[in-house]
């Protein structure tokens, strides 16, 4: 029996019975999860069981998920694949943002902030005529209750071995010194014991410095972060002495893209190039000591010509390393911060398009809603990280990794 075919009973029940707001209910519920059946044989290019020269993937199951609509809330399923992910565009995943930005928007407008890209939209938008400061208030209101009940979720549900942080910048009107100044937005995110993502935290601020990333941290730990094996950012000054504060126990990896950044910028430019290719084949190879003895042969081939970088390397190895204790599977998705980066771009992306904030809760209400939707689409994509590969953390450290599960 498949995940509609089982409304049916349930349906009829709600017909004898009479029950006028079940039924209602039942209704819609079954009409919701047979387009998105639909939608679903559709994307997979054939329906169940059909052969299908067509056919992409597989179905595996449904994820159950609860959705909100006049008749009440639903509970609807959606359907897992074998091979990619599938979100019915009938729920609208990026919903939530887009009235975060249109929120934005109208609170720029009707606090004066007027850039080029705020006239632009709200004549796009057709609100530039009948917007009351009321209305605006309520709308972010709303939002700002959905986007606080994210923020302030509790993460003590599972543990997070992995946790990436890092920062990005955008411009905010600054009512009380009468300019736009940056602020900095800092964004938590990590993997779960199953291997799993999760958004885990962002908060907006003066600067990066360790005052603010400390009192981040212990935010995130005060709503149950724990089970940390290994956290993952640049070197940044005020971030890595939050981290030795508020994380103890957990090994640093210091991101190796960052980090090749600052290495190449103490070698001359026509030899970067030789040095970068040195650097990358360190991680081309397969166990803790073959990574660890390429490294020290790197920097003993750069020492006589280029002594700042060899001095680099050396005081670097064990932040830059530390990704060599854990699981060979996991290696290509901890060594650096590019997970978080990419994410980051799409804030930048969404954040572009208002190019001055009026204040810092309309920063937290889009980038908010921006990490929200992210987190929701990670609830319903394959692990990031196998949960037999989540399983060897376990294994004692003096294991060689290479002989835990390769990457795929």
């Amino acid at each position: 029996m498949t995940q509609h075919d089982s409304a049916l009973p349930e349906l009829l029940a709600a017909l004898q019975t009479g029950d006028g707001v079940d039924l209602v209910r039942e209704l819609a519920r079954w009409a919701l999860q047979e387009l998105i059946e639909l939608e679903a044989t559709a994307a997979i290019g054939a329906g169940r069981y059909e052969r299908s020269d067509g056919r992409i993937t597989e179905r595996n199951g449904h994820r159950p998920r609860v959705v909100s609509t006049k008749a009440g809330d639903l509970q609807i399923g959606i359907p897992k694949l074998r091979q990619g992910s599938f979100f019915p565009s009938l729920l609208e995943p990026r919903r939530r943002i887009d009235q975060a930005l249109y929120a934005v928007i109208m609170e720029a407008y009707v606090s004066g902030v007027s850039t080029r890209n705020v006239d632009d939209l709200v004549a796009a938008m057709g609100i530039d005529t009948g917007i009351s400061k009321s209305e605006v208030s309520r709308v972010c209101a709303r939002l700002d209750e959905r986007v606080g009940a994210f923020r302030n979720r509790t993460l003590g549900h599972v543990e997070f071995p992995y946790v990436y942080l890092d920062a990005t910048y955008v411009h905010v009107r600054d009512d009380a010194l009468g300019q736009v100044v940056s602020r900095a937005v800092v964004v938590a995110t990590g993997i779960t014991a199953a291997g799993g993502r999760e958004v885990l935290g962002v908060d907006v601020g003066d600067s990066e410095d360790e005052t603010f990333w400390t009192a981040f941290l212990r935010s995130l730990k005060a709503r149950g972060l724990g089970g940390v094996r290994l956290v993952i950012s640049d070197a940044h000054a005020g971030l890595t002495a939050a981290i030795r504060k508020c994380m103890t126990g957990a090994s640093w990896q210091r991101c190796r893209v960052h980090y090749a950044r600052n290495l190449l910028a103490v070698v001359p430019k026509g030899s970067q190039e030789m040095v970068a290719a040195a650097f990358r084949s360190i991680f081309a190879l397969g166990t803790k000591v073959e990574v660890e003895a390429r490294w020290d042969e790197v920097t003993d081939t750069l020492a006589e010509r280029f002594p700042k970088a060899a001095e680099s390397m050396r005081n670097a190895r064990t932040d830059v390393l530390a990704f060599t204790s854990f699981p060979r599977a996991h290696w290509r998705k901890v060594w650096s911060n590019n997970p978080l980066e990419r994410l980051n771009k799409e804030i930048k992306r969404r954040s572009n398009v208002v190019g001055i904030f009026p204040n810092d809760p309309a920063v937290i209400r889009l980038i908010g809603a921006v990490l929200a939707d992210q987190h929701d689409e990670w609830a319903i994509a394959r692990r990031y990280l196998s949960e037999h590969s989540m399983a060897t953390l376990n294994t004692p450290r003096d294991t060689d990794p290479a002989q835990l599960e390769q990457p795929g």
